[in-house]
Protein backbone atom coordinates (compact mmCIF):
# COMPACT_ATOMS: atom_id res chain seq x y z
CA UNK A 1 0.00 0.00 0.00
CA UNK A 2 3.02 2.26 -0.02
CA UNK A 3 3.15 4.98 -2.69
CA UNK A 4 6.46 4.66 -4.60
CA UNK A 5 6.47 8.42 -5.14
CA UNK A 6 6.62 9.05 -1.40
CA UNK A 7 9.61 8.84 0.89
CA UNK A 8 10.17 5.16 1.72
CA UNK A 9 8.75 3.74 4.92
CA UNK A 10 12.29 2.94 6.05
CA UNK A 11 13.42 6.54 5.64
CA UNK A 12 10.28 7.81 7.35
CA UNK A 13 10.82 5.44 10.23
CA UNK A 14 14.44 6.50 10.68
CA UNK A 15 13.44 10.16 10.63
CA UNK A 16 11.10 9.62 13.58
CA UNK A 17 14.10 8.72 15.72
CA UNK A 18 15.64 12.16 15.37
CA UNK A 19 12.41 14.12 15.84
CA UNK A 20 10.05 14.51 18.81
CA UNK A 21 9.90 11.42 21.07
CA UNK A 22 7.02 9.22 19.95
CA UNK A 23 4.74 6.43 21.06
CA UNK A 24 4.88 3.35 18.85
CA UNK A 25 1.90 1.12 19.70
CA UNK A 26 1.90 -2.63 19.13
CA UNK A 27 -0.96 -4.13 17.09
CA UNK A 28 -1.57 -7.86 17.23
CA UNK A 29 -3.52 -8.37 13.98
CA UNK A 30 -4.51 -6.59 10.79
CA UNK A 31 -7.59 -4.95 12.29
CA UNK A 32 -5.73 -3.49 15.27
CA UNK A 33 -2.98 -2.26 12.93
CA UNK A 34 -5.49 -0.48 10.69
CA UNK A 35 -7.24 0.94 13.75
CA UNK A 36 -4.02 2.37 15.18
CA UNK A 37 -3.15 3.92 11.85
CA UNK A 38 -6.64 5.43 11.74
CA UNK A 39 -6.02 6.94 15.17
CA UNK A 40 -3.09 8.85 13.73
CA UNK A 41 0.00 7.00 14.96
CA UNK A 42 3.12 7.53 12.88
CA UNK A 43 4.52 3.98 13.15
CA UNK A 44 3.70 0.56 14.54
CA UNK A 45 5.63 -2.31 16.08
CA UNK A 46 4.52 -5.92 16.19
CA UNK A 47 4.18 -7.75 19.49
CA UNK A 48 5.36 -11.33 19.82
CA UNK A 49 3.10 -12.05 22.80
CA UNK A 50 0.06 -10.34 21.28
CA UNK A 51 0.41 -12.18 17.98
CA UNK A 52 0.95 -15.49 19.77
CA UNK A 53 -2.30 -14.94 21.68
CA UNK A 54 -4.21 -14.68 18.39
CA UNK A 55 -2.98 -18.21 17.65
CA UNK A 56 -3.85 -19.49 21.11
CA UNK A 57 -0.20 -19.85 22.10
CA UNK A 58 2.31 -18.43 24.53
CA UNK A 59 4.97 -15.84 23.76
CA UNK A 60 7.77 -17.35 21.70
CA UNK A 61 5.71 -20.26 20.34
CA UNK A 62 5.48 -18.86 16.81
CA UNK A 63 7.48 -20.05 13.82
CA UNK A 64 9.51 -17.82 11.55
CA UNK A 65 7.09 -18.47 8.68
CA UNK A 66 4.12 -17.50 10.83
CA UNK A 67 5.87 -14.33 11.93
CA UNK A 68 6.84 -13.50 8.33
CA UNK A 69 3.27 -13.97 7.15
CA UNK A 70 2.04 -11.82 10.04
CA UNK A 71 4.45 -9.00 9.22
CA UNK A 72 3.65 -9.21 5.53
CA UNK A 73 -0.06 -8.89 6.34
CA UNK A 74 0.38 -5.89 8.65
CA UNK A 75 2.54 -4.11 6.08
CA UNK A 76 0.00 -4.83 3.34
CA UNK A 77 -2.91 -3.24 5.21
CA UNK A 78 -1.10 -0.13 6.45
CA UNK A 79 0.93 2.66 4.88
CA UNK A 80 2.98 3.68 7.91
CA UNK A 81 6.25 2.08 9.03
CA UNK A 82 6.03 -1.26 10.80
CA UNK A 83 8.88 -2.55 12.97
CA UNK A 84 9.02 -6.28 13.65
CA UNK A 85 9.58 -7.92 17.02
CA UNK A 86 12.02 -10.54 15.75
CA UNK A 87 12.57 -12.18 19.15
CA UNK A 88 15.98 -13.89 18.96
CA UNK A 89 15.95 -13.46 15.16
CA UNK A 90 15.06 -17.12 14.70
CA UNK A 91 18.76 -18.00 14.60
CA UNK A 92 21.72 -18.45 16.91
CA UNK A 93 24.58 -18.06 14.46
CA UNK A 94 25.45 -14.70 12.86
CA UNK A 95 24.85 -15.99 9.33
CA UNK A 96 21.30 -17.00 10.22
CA UNK A 97 20.74 -13.67 11.94
CA UNK A 98 21.64 -11.80 8.75
CA UNK A 99 19.40 -14.00 6.66
CA UNK A 100 16.46 -13.32 8.95
CA UNK A 101 16.93 -9.55 8.67
CA UNK A 102 16.88 -9.79 4.87
CA UNK A 103 13.78 -12.02 4.89
CA UNK A 104 11.77 -9.69 7.08
CA UNK A 105 12.89 -6.62 5.16
CA UNK A 106 11.57 -8.33 2.03
CA UNK A 107 8.25 -8.78 3.86
CA UNK A 108 7.97 -5.00 4.05
CA UNK A 109 8.98 -4.04 7.58
CA UNK A 110 10.88 -0.79 8.11
CA UNK A 111 12.93 -2.14 10.98
CA UNK A 112 13.15 -4.85 13.57
CA UNK A 113 14.37 -5.65 17.06
CA UNK A 114 16.48 -8.65 18.00
CA UNK A 115 17.12 -10.00 21.48
CA UNK A 116 20.28 -11.29 23.13
CA UNK A 117 18.23 -14.14 24.63
CA UNK A 118 17.64 -17.48 22.93
CA UNK A 119 14.56 -18.60 24.92
CA UNK A 120 16.98 -20.72 26.94
CA UNK A 121 19.83 -18.42 27.91
CA UNK A 122 21.35 -15.00 27.48
CA UNK A 123 23.91 -15.14 24.71
CA UNK A 124 27.47 -14.66 25.88
CA UNK A 125 28.67 -11.07 25.52
CA UNK A 126 30.90 -11.64 22.48
CA UNK A 127 28.32 -13.89 20.85
CA UNK A 128 25.61 -11.27 21.35
CA UNK A 129 27.78 -8.55 19.81
CA UNK A 130 28.61 -10.73 16.79
CA UNK A 131 24.90 -11.25 16.20
CA UNK A 132 24.28 -7.49 16.14
CA UNK A 133 27.23 -7.00 13.80
CA UNK A 134 25.71 -9.54 11.40
CA UNK A 135 22.27 -7.96 11.65
CA UNK A 136 23.70 -4.48 11.03
CA UNK A 137 25.69 -5.67 8.02
CA UNK A 138 22.55 -7.26 6.57
CA UNK A 139 20.54 -4.09 7.20
CA UNK A 140 23.14 -1.94 5.46
CA UNK A 141 23.07 -4.23 2.42
CA UNK A 142 19.37 -3.58 1.78
CA UNK A 143 18.04 -1.23 -0.89
CA UNK A 144 15.74 0.53 1.58
CA UNK A 145 16.49 1.91 5.02
CA UNK A 146 16.08 -0.57 7.89
CA UNK A 147 16.15 0.61 11.52
CA UNK A 148 17.84 -2.06 13.63
CA UNK A 149 16.95 -2.21 17.31
CA UNK A 150 19.17 -4.21 19.67
CA UNK A 151 17.54 -5.53 22.84
CA UNK A 152 19.40 -6.33 26.05
CA UNK A 153 17.23 -8.79 27.96
CA UNK A 154 19.26 -8.81 31.20
CA UNK A 155 16.59 -7.09 33.30
CA UNK A 156 13.94 -9.66 32.36
CA UNK A 157 16.08 -12.79 32.10
CA UNK A 158 18.81 -12.25 34.67
CA UNK A 159 19.56 -9.94 37.58
CA UNK A 160 18.51 -6.30 37.65
CA UNK A 161 21.98 -5.07 36.75
CA UNK A 162 22.04 -1.75 34.92
CA UNK A 163 25.82 -1.79 34.57
CA UNK A 164 25.63 -5.08 32.65
CA UNK A 165 22.81 -3.71 30.52
CA UNK A 166 24.70 -0.54 29.68
CA UNK A 167 27.83 -2.52 28.75
CA UNK A 168 25.83 -4.58 26.30
CA UNK A 169 23.91 -1.67 24.84
CA UNK A 170 27.11 0.33 24.31
CA UNK A 171 28.67 -2.65 22.55
CA UNK A 172 25.54 -3.13 20.43
CA UNK A 173 25.70 0.53 19.38
CA UNK A 174 29.35 0.11 18.39
CA UNK A 175 28.35 -3.00 16.42
CA UNK A 176 25.91 -0.99 14.32
CA UNK A 177 22.54 -0.93 16.12
CA UNK A 178 20.41 2.12 15.34
CA UNK A 179 18.16 1.96 18.41
CA UNK A 180 18.77 0.45 21.85
CA UNK A 181 16.20 -1.26 24.05
CA UNK A 182 16.37 -2.71 27.56
CA UNK A 183 12.87 -3.95 28.38
CA UNK A 184 12.27 -4.05 32.10
CA UNK A 185 13.43 -0.60 33.22
CA UNK A 186 11.38 0.09 36.35
CA UNK A 187 11.98 3.72 37.26
CA UNK A 188 12.52 7.03 35.54
CA UNK A 189 15.93 7.26 37.18
CA UNK A 190 16.87 3.96 35.54
CA UNK A 191 15.60 5.18 32.16
CA UNK A 192 17.74 8.28 32.52
CA UNK A 193 20.79 6.29 33.59
CA UNK A 194 20.57 4.07 30.51
CA UNK A 195 19.79 6.95 28.16
CA UNK A 196 22.79 8.93 29.39
CA UNK A 197 25.11 5.95 28.98
CA UNK A 198 24.16 5.34 25.34
CA UNK A 199 24.59 7.41 22.20
CA UNK A 200 21.66 5.95 20.28
CA UNK A 201 17.89 6.53 20.50
CA UNK A 202 16.41 4.54 23.38
CA UNK A 203 13.18 2.54 23.24
CA UNK A 204 11.40 2.14 26.58
CA UNK A 205 8.63 -0.34 27.40
CA UNK A 206 5.92 1.76 29.05
CA UNK A 207 4.09 -1.18 30.62
CA UNK A 208 7.00 -1.64 33.06
CA UNK A 209 6.36 1.90 34.34
CA UNK A 210 2.63 1.74 35.14
CA UNK A 211 0.99 5.07 35.77
CA UNK A 212 3.99 7.12 34.65
CA UNK A 213 2.95 9.75 32.07
CA UNK A 214 4.52 9.25 28.66
CA UNK A 215 5.90 12.80 28.72
CA UNK A 216 7.92 11.91 31.83
CA UNK A 217 9.30 8.75 30.20
CA UNK A 218 10.33 10.85 27.22
CA UNK A 219 11.76 13.48 29.53
CA UNK A 220 13.94 10.85 31.16
CA UNK A 221 15.53 10.08 27.80
CA UNK A 222 13.24 7.77 25.81
CA UNK A 223 13.03 8.60 22.12
CA UNK A 224 10.59 5.80 21.36
CA UNK A 225 7.99 4.36 23.75
CA UNK A 226 6.34 1.01 23.07
CA UNK A 227 3.66 -0.99 24.90
CA UNK A 228 4.56 -4.56 23.94
CA UNK A 229 1.58 -6.86 24.40
CA UNK A 230 -0.13 -4.30 26.64
CA UNK A 231 -2.96 -3.28 24.31
CA UNK A 232 -3.56 -6.91 23.30
CA UNK A 233 -3.83 -7.90 26.98
CA UNK A 234 -6.29 -5.06 27.60
CA UNK A 235 -8.44 -6.20 24.67
CA UNK A 236 -8.37 -9.88 25.59
CA UNK A 237 -8.76 -9.10 29.29
CA UNK A 238 -11.88 -6.99 28.80
CA UNK A 239 -13.31 -9.64 26.49
CA UNK A 240 -12.69 -12.30 29.18
CA UNK A 241 -14.17 -10.11 31.93
CA UNK A 242 -17.43 -9.58 30.07
CA UNK A 243 -17.68 -13.22 29.05
CA UNK A 244 -17.15 -14.32 32.67
CA UNK A 245 -19.80 -11.86 33.82
CA UNK A 246 -22.28 -13.27 31.31
CA UNK A 247 -21.43 -16.82 32.34
CA UNK A 248 -21.67 -16.23 36.09
CA UNK A 249 -24.41 -13.61 36.48
CA UNK A 250 -26.41 -13.89 33.28
CA UNK A 251 -25.82 -10.21 32.57
CA UNK A 252 -24.66 -9.70 29.01
CA UNK A 253 -22.95 -6.30 28.70
CA UNK A 254 -22.15 -5.74 25.04
CA UNK A 255 -22.18 -1.95 25.12
CA UNK A 256 -18.91 -1.00 23.38
CA UNK A 257 -16.73 2.00 23.99
CA UNK A 258 -17.02 2.70 20.24
CA UNK A 259 -19.83 1.60 17.94
CA UNK A 260 -19.12 -0.73 15.06
CA UNK A 261 -19.67 2.16 12.68
CA UNK A 262 -17.18 4.35 14.50
CA UNK A 263 -14.58 1.59 14.50
CA UNK A 264 -15.08 0.91 10.80
CA UNK A 265 -14.64 4.62 10.20
CA UNK A 266 -11.30 4.54 12.00
CA UNK A 267 -10.17 1.61 9.86
CA UNK A 268 -10.45 3.99 6.91
CA UNK A 269 -8.98 3.16 3.56
CA UNK A 270 -5.82 1.60 4.98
Amino acid sequence: MNDPNETSVGARFRALHSATPFLIPNPWDAGSARLLQGLGFAALATTSSGFAMTLGRGDGDVSKKEKLDHCRLLCSVTSIPVSADLEHDFADDPTGVGETIREFAAAGVAGGSIEDYSRERLYDFDEAVERIEAAAAAARSLDDDFVLTARAEQLLRGSYDLDAVNSRLQAFAAAGADVLYAPGLRTLDDVQRVAEACDRPLNVLASMLPGVPLREIAGAGAQRISVGGGFACVAYGEFARRAEEARDSGLLDLKPARTAGELIGLLGEG
